[in-house]
């Protein structure tokens, strides 16, 4: 019952305090200009609400009331969506949606069908609020979406408790199910379709199973399932969104007359699909050709794609069923044979045997035409099948062209020099909108060149600076709390820029800025977080003198986009504080210094020129590049120790940092930056901490490639063994910076080599590239540090000969043989059999044959001279010859070489 006399005052005081439960009743009274006008207000109140969180729970009760007002005072249903479907006004708990359907029940039909269709198009809504949608769907008697996050949102509301009996009760299983394979992306409960978490094992029902039984029962369509399925295949895409679809044609069980209606389907399914699904169509393709139901033109057209692909296993199994077929048919050889002589160029020396060996044994069935052209195809071979090849069709294969051979690397990344700070305040801004709204991750040098932009303008007019980027911070939670709030959110890090920006409204307080200022680490027990400690040292400084004369500039900005500093511009900028009476900020200077070059005639120029200037930070500078020697921090490889009672032995834990070993001028640096440049006070640090990826960190060091590499390196070990992803990320940054590369560098690429994620081994691959094309590559180094990786089970040989190989295909064969000259010696003579080994000799041997190296490798005899026909010793004995053929060169001459 109403008992107020103004039902809006009240309704707003109710939004207030939270009591969802009262509005509808309180707006039903309300005619359409009263909820006009309230509106306005609870906009209002929405603007005071900006920058809560919802886990506090007063404020979520709160957001879910003005929710439901709010909804209930649009007359449109754009409007509508538009004001639920808002970030600051989510729901994700559902609590405010049997109030949100009471206040829109008298809307008609088609209006809530519409505000349904219109939500049903917003993924990130639907996904956590489908209750919602699905009860306007219902209410409005109207069509149900056809978006694919409609029906993602569908897939996540079912419990797998009793799956098959929310599906066999939903109104609307049939369209939906047809739905899910026409989805681009696979939603996750399908993908985790065997997860048994939270659930009774008697009552719990996978996707799989459900649909299984709905099938069998009749309630879906088995026609429509298998067609969904096969027609989802064909399209393709990634197989984490494949893998539910083939699993459930798999448990369907489709007949051998089921599969002959869809050939076309299997053909293209086995050309082109991920290598389970090609598999699966080529097994029941393979029925279909030994039962006689293909016809052979199908057949080669199923062979020429199969045999084209690269996986092995796929290229046997097709060469295994054309050996079948031409046992039951010699008269199709001619046909056949040819399309055999295809594998005769593929990666796997043993599939090259394999083929050779089927055309061998069917070489009669064809005329002198067809023999030719075989023997042509022979030119593809390998050269330890080339002997084979000339003894079987009795010719001399063309000799190759006796041409130098030349290595292929990438171009040698040139430096860019950064643009200037910008100009104007809205160019400014722009600049600033990644840095504080985190929708984009804009590469280091940006970050630096807005760093010295918001310093500049701050310095020329701060109130005009912060009128400017008030409306880009509005919805900032420091700028719409009290300072114990924003406390609490800079405790532990400046957060990029937003501590400076913070800074510049007045948001942080004098103490919180010289804690951020005096800290040294941000967690002592982490080398990772020395960089950043650094980084973040800079950030509370700038906070600290952001509009204040002290401050006209940074002098530490890049001069290009590696992070390097051209010591002449350093010394002119230090000219110009001279010149305004100021001396640089401590940990500015201390950037500006660990980013300058002081090697070089440049470097003796810009001394002579800082000598001059008669203060101390031109004092400092010169006697900074009077001491040309590299900063590398101390490593120490401890030896293997027993492993933990789980049965974990952490290679991370047995890397020891102290610091720099050289004393002297390093006193003067402040905070975080006396760790870059000094011993430890303490014991040594390690990392077990997770990886946070953040790119500005390799500008801390662009002139120190190997202090570089030592810091990151216990962090990127870490990564590896605990299978992250992302953990070489800062790799190409490190093969653009400048410095020596060192046995942390050596042992960071090996890492990187290793990792079990092909994206992370591609980073290292690309870094190896770069670095060999710079001529700063040892690759004996690198070769070396795998071996003992190898060795002490961090590296799995499959994953070093995949990036190797991935190497190589770009056509640096040198460097990678130059790599696996130093890796595989080891292996070789190592009294147990290295399980893997026969993909490295693979690689090493096409590498080999491509550059034409020579010489002796240890232990390769040995291996070459055992029994069987396993894949190491294969390729041992493929490797042997191709270095007898090869010239006397050494890899690490031929690599030097051929760049």
């Amino acid at each position: 019952m109403i008992t107020s006399r103004n039902p809006s005052k009240q309704l707003l005081k109710n939004v207030r305090a939270g009591r969802t439960a009262d509005v509808p009743a309180l707006l039903k009274v309300l005619d359409a200009t009263e909820r006009k006008a309230l509106l306005i207000e609870l906009k209002a109140v929405r603007a005071e609400l900006r920058g809560g969180t919802r886990w506090d729970g007063a404020w979520r009760r709160v957001v879910q009331a003005l929710r439901v007002a709010g909804v209930g005072c649009q007359t449109g249903a754009a409007a509508a969506a538009t004001w639920l479907a808002a970030r600051d006004m989510e729901d994700w708990g559902g609590e405010s949606h049997a109030a949100t359907v009471e206040v829109l029940a008298d809307r008609a039909p088609a209006w809530l069908g519409n505000l349904a269709q219109r939500l049903a198009d917003r993924r990130g809504f639907v996904e956590f609020e489908f209750g919602l949608v699905q009860e306007l769907v219902l209410r409005s008697g109207g069509e149900v979406p056809a978006t694919d996050a409609y029906v993602a949102g569908w897939t996540g509301s079912l419990d797998h408790a009793n799956l098959a009996e929310q599906l066999r009760a939903h109104p609307h299983t049939r369209l939906l199910v047809r739905r899910l394979f026409e989805l681009t992306e696979t939603p996750g409960p399908l993908s985790r379709n065997t997860a048994r978490w939270d659930v009774e094992p008697a009552t719990h029902t996978s996707w799989l199973e459900a649909l299984d039984l709905l099938t069998t029962e009749g309630v879906l369509d088995r026609r429509d399932l298998l067609e969904g399925c096969l027609a989802r295949l064909v399209r393709g895409g990634r197989p984490h969104d494949l893998r539910f679809h083939l699993a459930l044609l798999q448990r369907l069980a489709p007949t051998q007359e089921e599969l002959q209606a869809h050939t076309a389907d299997l053909l293209g399914m086995a050309a082109d699909g991920p290598s389970t699904v090609a598999g699966y169509a080529q097994e029941a393709l393979a029925v279909q050709v030994l039962a006689g139901e293909l016809p052979d033109s199908l057949l080669a057209e199923m062979s020429g794609a199969l045999l084209f692909r690269t996986e092995k296993k796929l290229v046997r199994a097709q060469l295994t069923l054309l050996g079948k077929v031409l046992k039951q048919r010699p008269t199709v050889a001619p046909e056949l044979l040819p399309l055999v002589a295809e594998a005769f160029g593929h990666a796997d020396s043993d599939v090259q045997l394999r083929a050779l060996k089927l055309v061998g044994a069917h070489l009669n069935a064809v005329d002198e035409a067809v023999r030719e052209g075989l023997a042509g195809s022979a030119e593809l071979l390998s050269a330890v099948h080339r002997p084979s090849a000339v003894e079987l069709f009795g010719t001399t294969l063309s000799a190759e062209p006796d041409l130098p051979y030349e290595e292929f690397l990438p171009p040698v990344p040139e430096r860019r020099r950064l643009a200037p700070a910008a100009d104007t305040l809205p160019e400014l801004v722009e600049e600033l909108v990644p840095l504080v709204t985190g929708r984009r991750q804009p590469a280091p040098e940006d970050f630096e060149r807005a760093l010295d932009g918001l310093v500049r303008y701050a310095a020329q007019d701060r109130e005009a600076l912060a009128e400017g980027v008030r409306g880009l911070v509005a919805d900032s939670w420091w700028m719409n709390e009290s300072i114990p709030r924003s406390t609490a959110y800079f405790q532990g890090s400046a957060r990029g820029v937003e501590a400076v920006l913070a800074a510049l409204f007045g948001k942080v307080t004098k103490e919180l800025i010289d804690a951020g200022r005096a800290r040294q680490h941000l967690h002592p027990d982490c080398t990772r977080h020395v960089l950043e400690a650094a980084l973040e040292q800079r950030l509370w400084e700038l906070a600290d003198l952001i509009g204040t004369p002290a401050l006209p500039f940074l002098v530490a900005t890049p001069t290009w986009h590696t992070g390097a500093v051209d010591a002449a511009e350093l010394v002119e900028r230090l000219r110009r504080y001279r010149d305004a009476g100021l001396e640089p900020a401590p940990a500015d200077f201390a950037q500006a210094l660990l980013r300058v070059r002081r090697t070089g005639p440049e470097a003796a120029e810009a001394a002579r020129a800082a000598a001059d200037l008669g203060t101390a930070a031109g004092d400092r500078l010169v006697e900074w590049l009077a001491d040309a020697a590299p900063l590398d921090p101390v490593m120490q490889i401890k030896p293997p120790v027993e492993k933990r009672a789980n049965g974990y032995l952490y290679w991370s834990e047995r890397i020891d940092l102290t610091g720099c070993a050289r004393p002297g001028l390093r006193q003067d640096f402040p905070g975080a930056f006396r760790w870059l440049v000094q011993p430890f006070d303490g014991q040594p640090v390690s990392c077990r901490l997770w990886v946070h990826e953040r790119e500005h960190l390799p500008l801390v060091l662009p002139v120190d490639r190997e202090a570089l590499a030592t810091w990151l390196l216990p962090r990127l070990v870490a990564g590896v063994e605990w299978g992250e992803r992302g953990a070489t990320w800062w790799l190409p940054a490190f093969a653009e910076a400048e410095g020596e590369l060192g046995a942390a560098g050596a042992l960071a690429l090996a890492c990187g080599m290793a990792s079990p994620h092909a994206a992370d081994r591609l980073s290292a691959v690309d870094a190896l590239l770069v670095l060999a094309a710079r001529r700063d590559l040892d690759a004996a180094a690198v070769g070396t540090a795998l071996a003992g990786l190898v060795q002490d089970g961090f590296a799995k040989p499959n994953r070093v000969a995949d990036a190797t190989r991935t190497a190589a295909a770009t056509g640096a064969f040198a460097t990678v043989w130059s790599v696996l000259a130093a890796l595989l010696p080891a292996l070789l003579e190592a009294e147990r059999s290295v399980r893997g080994l026969g993909d490295l000799l693979a690689v090493a041997a096409e590498c080999v044959e491509q550059c034409r190296a020579g010489g002796a490798l240890a232990g390769l005899d040995r291996v070459a001279a055992r029994g069987g026909s396993s894949q190491a010793v294969v390729q041992a004995k493929r490797l042997l010859i191709a270095l007898a053929q090869g010239t006397d060169q050494t890899a690490t001459q031929l690599a030097k070489n051929s760049q």
